[in-house]
């Protein structure tokens, strides 16, 4: 029998959703892995706005598309709870503290020349970061892998990310060609694990249950084209306000054809940004784009949000008839527009189809092999945070397929290291929240920063 369809009405109150979004994007510190963390925290456990299988299949999906994956999973799950109007307050907010305080961030770097002024506030964010991931690779894992089968490609996910530098989008693939054949072996694969189970309310948005909005070719149309149009009308209006060799039309159409490419996460596409903005643009000086990372690293929000920061630069260094200070806002905003509004289209596109095969089996092991994968992406995301937090200096080894990064022991941070245990007991120990925990290792690192400093 066909699963319940879901009311056409708001699951929850809009303005209760949208105050929960926003206390989500305060908290969306340390890339995807920590962003899925809270989100999972929030909306699985705490709120129980929608089930756990319904939540990782969401994740699934969203890593198949290209963009940033915890933003794309908080504009399905807005969706999921108050269709259109839900999805755009869900992806709005989830990256508008982000916009806001890297243009802040980026000001400070262009009006001072380095980050002096944010360090001691920001140096115990990023090792708490590494304890709120190790959260999301135990909590997903528990939560997503309920047979050994999946474990196992958990593992090898990890290990060919990690060790081997297999390109995401193909260990993605391969994980959802296994999955598809393990499912035809093994009927049970799909089982949610007995860890997920709990004695919690139902879930308002279940396991079972499809959502009302049906697919058709019309609405489809219409979200495309409302879609397209917001997504060129800007680049074309600054065509038409600078003319077409302005730096923002520049920035427009390569940050445009940057935000369709970019399977893998922020990560991978960073060295491609990098060496058009340095070498073809020269947005950036070298060695600038790593700067720009670590604020990133260190504001809420998508890491892919790092070129606005390129944005901004570039267009304050070149800002044509302008004052250097409006190109570098209408730059960082039209750019951060660009990159957005493709996430927005491919949610709205896609889900209402996506839903309707929910139930076809061999779907849902393909996905089920994808969320093994998103495991390992997790946990070597993990690894890559600590040792470019822990450690100042790392090598590599590359012997045949072998590539394999390594920490440089001797240049171990002390102070990272002490943040980042105080973090694990907080968080495995104490059982604090993300917010708080951020706080308060937010607070361990101005103490350390000001003894350093004096």
């Amino acid at each position: 029998m066909p699963a319940p369809e879901e009311s056409t009405r708001d699951v929850i109150p809009l303005r209760v959703a949208a105050r929960a979004w926003f206390a989500i994007s305060l908290q969306t510190f340390g890339g995807p892995a920590g962003q899925i963390a809270v989100m999972q925290r929030t909306l699985v456990e705490e709120k129980r706005w929608i089930g756990q299988q319904r939540f990782l299949f969401a994740l699934s999906y969203c890593t198949l598309l290209p963009g940033p994956e915890a933003q794309q999973l908080a504009t399905y799950v807005g969706w999921l709870l108050n269709g259109v109007r839900g999805a755009l307050v869900a992806g709005i907010l989830f990256v508008l503290p982000g916009v806001v305080a890297l243009l802040v961030l980026s000001g400070v770097y262009v009006a001072f020349g380095d980050t002096t002024l944010v360090e001691s506030l920001f140096l115990g964010l990023a090792p708490a970061v590494i304890a709120i991931v190790l959260q999301a690779v135990v909590r997903v894992g528990r939560k997503g892998l309920g047979h050994p089968a999946l474990v196992a490609l958990a593992v090898a996910s990890f290990v060919a990310l990690a060790g081997f530098g297999v390109p995401f989008p193909v260990v993605v693939l391969a994980a959802a060609v296994v999955g598809w054949a393990l499912g035809r072996r093994i009927p049970t694969l799909t089982r949610a694990p007995r860890a997920a189970a709990d004695d919690g309310p139902p879930p308002l948005v279940s396991d079972d249950a499809l959502h009302s909005e049906r697919p058709s070719g019309r609405r489809a149309a219409l979200v495309l084209v409302i879609g397209l149009v917001a997504w060129s009308a800007p680049v074309a209006l600054a065509a038409l306000l600078f003319g077409r060799t302005s730096i923002f039309v520049d920035q427009g159409v390569f940050f445009s054809g940057a935000a369709v490419v970019t399977f893998g996460g922020a990560y991978a596409v960073l060295a491609y940004v990098a060496q058009q903005a340095v070498e073809v643009y020269h947005w950036l000086a070298p060695g600038e784009m790593v700067r720009g990372l670590a604020l990133a690293e260190t504001t809420p929000g998508p890491l892919i949000m790092v070129v606005q920061f390129v944005a901004f630069v570039g267009a304050y260094r070149a800002p044509g008839d302008l004052d250097p200070w409006v190109a570098a806002v209408i730059a960082a905003l039209l750019t951060t527009w660009v990159t957005f509004v493709p996430c927005f289209l491919f949610i709205l596109l896609g889900a209402p189809y996506v839903e309707r095969l929910r139930g076809n089996r061999d779907l849902a092991a393909a996905l089920a092999g994808i969320t093994a994968a998103v495991v390992g992406v997790i946990a070597s995301l993990a690894v890559f945070f600590a040792l470019h937090t822990l450690f100042d200096e790392t090598g590599r080894v590359t012997t045949g397929p072998l590539d394999l990064e390594h920490p440089v022991l001797a240049s171990l941070d002390p102070a990272a290291l002490a943040i980042t245990a105080l973090g694990c007991v907080l968080i495995f120990w104490r059982g604090w929240s993300v917010l708080r925990t951020l706080g308060a290792c937010a607070l361990a690192g101005i103490v350390v920063g000001l003894a350093l400093s004096a």
